[in-house]
């Protein structure tokens, strides 16, 4: 007997909800109505609980956050709207369950209470991103408990084996139970929207529906990485939990409504378990086995003498010292270089330098892999277990020029700003850098200089080598 009854995907768009939308809503009627029309489905299922995984409550970067006291309330007000409130009881046997299995199973989660929140100076209450779906399913059914889940970034195979718990608990408990993975898709779908245009944002929205819509679980947790970062979407990681919380049967999704009305995608989907059964987590666990070795034995040489040095220091403790046989490209070419570490998507380290200090870009990289890893000092040191997570990329910086503002672009150029010693550089092409003005003032703000004071400006173009 299936104990979790339903599985949803849900925007949280506040635009929709009439009271702050003020006409506006009608402009997204579809995707209201298909909201409406879930609510009254799980109206006919009556369900104990209700999961629901959100990206907008109070966010830990090493462990998922579950909602723990008795009760839990929240409203609108910072949307100017003060009549949208809800109080809500929390199933603490569920959520006790829940974090035990977490620990047993080694996946990082948290019972979260208002003392531990009041340490961070943040508040215990419901979000934007579960009041709006729970807005179109309290007008039909309120007699449930929730279990509310702020997803973290720890991996998309931690958050799948999450979910797996979710229902593993369900079953335990014997919860009549409904999932729902809060998320707005991409945010970059119109130069009007809150982001600049990207046109990742269409196709990151169009790929992950259809892999949904088909039940095709391994394209949907690897879509290209580069797509996924520039598509400013918000939906991706409460979608792992979803789908981990199906783990065991062929998956089918039904598209409701999709709109991209204000720039923003509002995806509204529900998922199915088919009779087939099917081992979704295998064959994640094997293709993410398949990646690190490509990873290891890529061809791209910039990046992967950064991986064996990284590899021969955690070995041995120090660099690598032979360079003879690096390519000709390393060996006789002078540029600064930087050198960033990725985890799960998250910076992790990056130290570089703006023009060579070593006698190649071999020994330019070997130098800033080692400072990135063990001495950026925003980040603790990296450990040799974390490496297999960790993506690295290679900048090659070219000679910069002086330029003007309107010589920028933060795409295609790096820029540096000085004024007497005090100097900062950002790279081009960051996510959620997206203009000129966003650009320098992160750049003074490393420098130490006042965005309205008389700077210098330099742009410079860089070679970007990432792993496969």
């Amino acid at each position: 007997m299936e104990n979790i009854l339903g599985y949803y995907l849900m925007p949280h768009p506040p635009i929709i909800i009439p009271d702050i939308g003020k006409g506006e809503e009608k402009k997204i009627e579809d995707t209201s109505l298909a909201c409406n029309q879930i609510g009254r489905e799980i109206a006919d299922i009556k369900p104990d609980t209700i999961i629901i995984i959100t990206p907008h409550a109070t966010m830990f970067s090493d462990a998922i956050a579950i909602s723990d006291e008795e009760r839990i309330s929240g409203d609108l007000s910072q949307f100017r709207c003060t009549n949208i409130k809800m109080d809500m009881p929390i199933d603490k046997e569920f959520n006790i369950k829940l974090g035990t299995a977490c620990h047993l199973e080694g996946i990082p989660s948290v019972l979260v209470t208002t003392d531990l929140l009041k340490r961070y100076n943040v508040d215990y209450e419901l979000d934007h991103g579960t009041i709006v779906p729970l807005y179109f399913i309290n007008k039909y059914y309120n007699e449930y408990k929730l279990v509310h889940i702020t997803y973290s970034m720890i991996g998309d195979i931690n958050l799948y084996k999450f979910g797996m718990e979710v229902k593993r608990v369900a079953e335990e408990l014997n919860r009549k139970a409904i999932v729902i993975a809060s998320g707005d898709l991409s945010h970059k779908l119109r130069n009007e929207g809150p982001y600049s245009y990207s046109p990742y944002g269409e196709k990151f929205d169009r790929e992950l529906l259809y892999n949904l819509e088909r039940g095709d679980v391994l394209e949907a947790f690897n879509m290209n990485k580069t797509m996924v970062e520039e598509a400013g979407q918000c939906g991706l990681n409460s979608v792992y939990i979803l789908l981990g919380a199906m783990e065991g049967k062929e998956i089918k999704g039904e598209l409701l409504s999709y709109e991209g009305t204000f720039g923003v995608g509002y995806g509204v989907m529900k998922l199915k378990r088919q009779e087939a059964k099917k081992n979704y987590l295998e064959e994640l666990i094997k293709h993410k086995e398949e990646k690190l070795e490509r990873k290891l034995s890529g061809n791209n040489p910039y990046v992967k003498l950064a991986r064996e040095n990284l590899n021969h220091y955690f070995s041995h403790g120090k660099s690598l010292e032979d360079t003879s046989n690096l390519p000709d490209e390393l060996l006789n070419e002078k540029h600064g270089v930087f050198v960033s570490l990725k985890k799960f998507g998250n910076l992790r380290g990056c130290i570089g330098t703006i023009s060579p200090t070593t006698n190649s870009v071999g020994e330019e990289i070997i130098r800033n892999s080692i400072e990135a890893a063990m001495h950026d000092p925003r980040f603790p040191e990296v450990l040799e277990d974390e490496m297999n997570e960790i993506d690295i990329s290679v900048d090659v910086l070219m000679d910069s020029e002086p330029c003007s503002k309107e010589d920028l672009d933060p795409k295609r150029y790096g820029v540096i700003v000085s004024s007497g010693v005090r100097r900062g550089l950002l790279l081009p092409d960051l996510e959620g850098v997206d203009t000129v003005e966003e650009q320098l003032q992160i750049a003074c703000d490393k420098a130490g200089i006042d965005f309205d004071d008389d700077y210098n400006i330099k742009r410079f173009e860089v070679v970007r080598y990432k792993e496969d």
